[in-house]
């Protein structure tokens, strides 16, 4: 059974931050490119970023970068998003997701999807 599991969501004030984690299992994770997209009440799923399966490659929505940063450790088949300086715009339902093959920023172009992180940014 192929899962990936995203912890880490809370209540967050702006300007802090918070780090999520999503980890995977029955899938060989190495081999993966990685995701993060999120939806915000009443918008549309979005890109966040994604990282290849060698860490080596990156690439970030302009409305998260240089607040936000993507990891991997394939050690522990876990993948995390450091989110610095958070806004109330970032509120959203947060989602990993794996694709095999090379990044891409549709939703339509992941394989596998997690259930989801709530993260709630205050003013």
């Amino acid at each position: 059974q192929v899962q990936l599991v995203e912890s880490g969501g809370g209540l967050v004030q702006a300007g802090g931050s918070l780090r999520l984690s999503c980890a995977a299992s029955g899938l060989t994770f190495s081999r993966y490119t990685m995701g993060w997209f999120r939806q915000a009440p009443g918008k549309e799923r979005e890109f966040v970023v994604a990282i290849t399966w060698s860490g080596g490659s990156t690439y970030y929505a302009d409305s998260v970068k240089g607040r936000f940063t993507i990891s991997r450790d394939n050690a522990k088949n876990t993948v995390y998003l450091q989110m610095n300086n958070v806004k109330p715009e970032d509120t959203a339902v947060y989602y990993c997701a794996a694709r095999s093959g090379r990044i891409a920023t549709s939703h339509s172009g992941y394989e596998l999807w997690g259930q989801g992180t709530l993260v709630t940014v205050s003013s």
